[in-house]
């Protein structure tokens, strides 16, 4: 109001909803606002500054004060050579019963490199690895490194579609792998295959005396694809110094020297990977790799609890709920050191148990895009945290920058944002990767450079990267620095800890023959469950199968990819302006049925309790006894669940393989129900099933002629 001469600002607020401090703060926003405008009176509103200089100083120098010394001169393998003279006889890798020596895994390691280097490896050439967990994983990265190239990781469980398309786009001329994965490869031509496991003597009579050192921090460590909007993946390049820097600050963080080491359970393929793989190994710790084969969280589970005193255990919070319902509370005292999750969002009732039960394991969220060396903010879960539930809507914050690391919230208009208002993560310092592998455009989109954003005028950057990468994420401050993170600005989503881009699965969809359109929505039905649905309509005079389609995307896209369900669809429903109405797209549940004639309801009292159990798992209202658990949405981290359930309600055991072998429920009926003396024949055989298919298609058929 006007007073006199004078312009007065009353501000009246609610305690309950808001603190003096806070309201003091947006105050203090506006009043810098009108400033501005009194500065800049033809300027956007939107482009016109909220902080004042000494927020704007908190959020962009003060809370981004991470420097750090480290190693950085130096590149990964050197560290790990570093190791070998201080321990050489310490295990360095421990697989089933096989151990090997730090001093004996840097000599492999250099017989290989050397072998490598005189095929023409070194700097910036790219070999390629696609092997089972074993130590030849672990040979092959480090002798890759060690002969100055990178390392391309390549899932041996991706489609060979998709491998062939990493293998190409890469450019590499030689690939690292097993004699039994050879079969899947499919390699173009000019590439050739080296299977570590069965042709060692090409390489068993090189010295084992360390290379010479003619790698820079500059110089490219690994390049790892991630899902891509254009249908295609992209290859993230990140160099030795951005990976020094994070697995320097992660051996301290994580005191790994203070513990038995790290189990690896994950694919080199997921850059969360690393962490376990290379901190234990400069640490001088034994990297134990867990067995391949059956359900990855019963090796964690087995893993936890074998009383090693692991220095950290990694795995999504996926996994975490998992490991909460297979472990009692009160048994989860003293199982590791540290237990460091990531890969996609944390929530306060996944650690509750373990702030109760096991205060001594200290938790840590870590976050980080796979373009900024895995982890780039932490924040350790105290019992703080959970008192925070109202306030965070039940999200553990994903917390403050790691060494040589800058966080930057902004806007629409790269300006920065005040303290508790959403914006846009950008992350900038050391481990901000050189970009995409021969993606110049979405380099140029993803990756910015702050002189050019006009962020910090006339402030020093000495210490600090000049390039920010742009997350896509939103996230928010705390009143302590600390950030919270709310979601993503586009379809981009984290599915049981790997990034999917929704655009890509479209792509993929729409190229297929007869598809005119194709959508796919992320549709959650449970905090860590997750169902990928597309929807397509056909070209004019086309006709599309389901099953089709899903065996040709099989081809292309790896499981984590693949849509729970693919409905068929006349015609995508429209907005008045043209657009796709994804609110308008029917729930799987709502139309399946009615296409599907093939349905036929359980009968025994068997089926009808495993299928009971499915629709609870599933969300879904019916299951038929022709189902198969994994076409209707099932995946891996739901097998344990189903499987805990049915062993309760038959009294038998059930293993994860056993989901897998009796994937219908007419299958797992009969499997469960089996005695001794019941007759022994393949419960998968279809010839009852399809009798009483026939039987209720005569049903049907009569009732109709009765209505007629």
């Amino acid at each position: 109001t006007e007073v006199n001469d004078e312009m007065v600002l009353e501000c009246d607020f609610s305690r309950d909803l808001f603190d003096a401090s806070s309201i003091a703060r947006y105050v203090g926003h506006f009043l810098t606002l009108l400033g501005a405008i009194t500065d800049n009176p033809a300027e956007s509103v939107a482009k016109l500054p909220l902080l004042d200089t000494a927020e704007r100083k908190q959020v962009l120098i003060e809370w981004n004060d991470t420097a750090t010394d480290y190693a950085r001169e130096s590149c990964v393998h050197q560290l790990f050579e570093a190791q070998v003279e201080r321990t050489p006889d310490a295990i360095a890798l421990r697989f089933g019963s096989i151990d090997i020596s730090y001093a004996d895994l840097n000599a492999e390691a250099n017989r290989l490199a050397r072998w490598l280097r005189a095929q023409g490896v070194g700097p910036e050439v790219v070999v390629g690895l696609c092997a089972e967990r074993s130590p030849e994983v672990v040979i092959g990265l480090i002798s890759i490194l060690k002969a100055g190239g990178a390392y391309l990781p390549i899932d041996p469980d991706y489609p060979a579609a998709r491998i062939g398309f990493m293998i190409e786009d890469a450019g590499i001329a030689l690939l690292l792998t097993q004699v039994a994965l050879q079969s899947r490869l499919n390699l173009p031509a000019g590439v050739q295959a080296v299977c570590m496991d069965t042709q060692r003597d090409l390489y068993a009579n090189e010295a084992i005396a360390n290379l010479d050192k003619f790698t820079t921090p500059a110089n490219l460590a690994y390049l790892i694809y991630t899902s891509g909007t254009t249908g295609k993946p992209k290859g993230a390049m990140i160099t030795h110094r951005g990976l020094v820097n994070y697995l320097c600050w992660a051996v301290r963080r994580y005191e790994v020297e203070q513990g038995q080491g790290s189990p690896l359970h994950s694919s080199i393929s997921f850059d969360a990977t690393i962490t376990s793989l290379f901190a234990p190994l400069i640490a001088g710790r034994c990297l134990t790799l867990l067995p391949v084969g059956g359900q990855e969280i019963d090796h964690i589970r087995a893993a936890l609890q074998s009383g090693q005193n692991w220095s950290l255990v990694k795995f999504t919070p996926a996994h975490l709920e998992l490991i909460n319902a297979m472990i009692p509370a009160e048994q989860l005292a003293g199982l590791a050191r540290f237990l460091v999750l990531g890969g996609e969002a944390l929530l306060d009732r996944h650690v509750a148990p373990w702030r109760e039960h096991a205060p001594d394991t200290r938790l840590i969220n870590e976050y980080g895009p796979t373009e900024t060396v895995v982890g780039c903010c932490v924040h350790e879960v105290n019992a703080g945290d959970l008192a925070l539930q109202g306030k965070l809507s039940g999200s553990v914050p994903i917390g403050r920058p790691i060494a040589n690391t800058q966080v930057y919230v902004l806007d629409a208009n790269l300006q920065p944002v005040p303290i508790g208002v959403k914006g846009e993560l950008y992350i900038g310092g050391d481990g901000v990767a050189r970009g995409y592998h021969r993606r110049p455009e979405l380099t140029a989109e993803r990756f910015v450079d702050i002189d050019e954003t006009g962020l910090m005028p006339g402030i020093s950057l000495q210490g600090r990267g000049t390039r920010l990468y742009r997350s896509g994420d939103i996230v928010r401050y705390l009143e302590d620095g600390t950030l919270v993170y709310l979601g993503r600005i586009d379809n981009q989503i984290k599915l049981r800890g790997f990034r999917v881009e929704l655009g890509e699965i479209e792509s993929v969809l729409a190229s297929q023959p007869g598809v005119g359109e194709a959508v796919v929505l992320a549709h959650r039905r449970s905090d860590q469950d997750v169902r990928l649905i597309a929807y397509v309509s056909a070209e004019s005079g086309a006709s599309l199968d389901e099953r089709v389609l899903r065996r040709c995307v099989a081809e292309v896209l790896p499981e984590h990819m693949l849509p729970g369900v693919i409905m068929v669809l006349d015609a995508l429903p429209l907005t008045a302006s043209g657009k796709v109405d994804r609110a308008a797209l029917p729930l799987p549940e709502s139309t399946r049925r009615q296409l599907d004639a093939a349905f036929v309801d359980p009968a025994s009292d068997a089926e009808k309790r495993i299928a009971a159990v499915w629709s609870e798992l599933l969300q879904i209202d019916r299951v038929g006894v022709g189902d198969n658990f994994f076409d209707l949405g099932g995946h891996s981290l739901l097998v344990l669940p189903m499987r805990e359930r049915l062993q309760s309600m038959f009294g038998r055991p059930v293993s994860p393989v056993d989901i897998f072998r009796f994937p219908s429920v007419a299958a797992q009926a009969q499997f469960l129900t089996q005695t001794d003396d019941t007759p022994k024949h393949d419960p998968n055989d279809t010839h009852e099933l399809a009798q009483r298919r026939r039987a209720v298609f005569r049903q049907k058929r009569e009732q109709r002629r009765n209505l007629v």
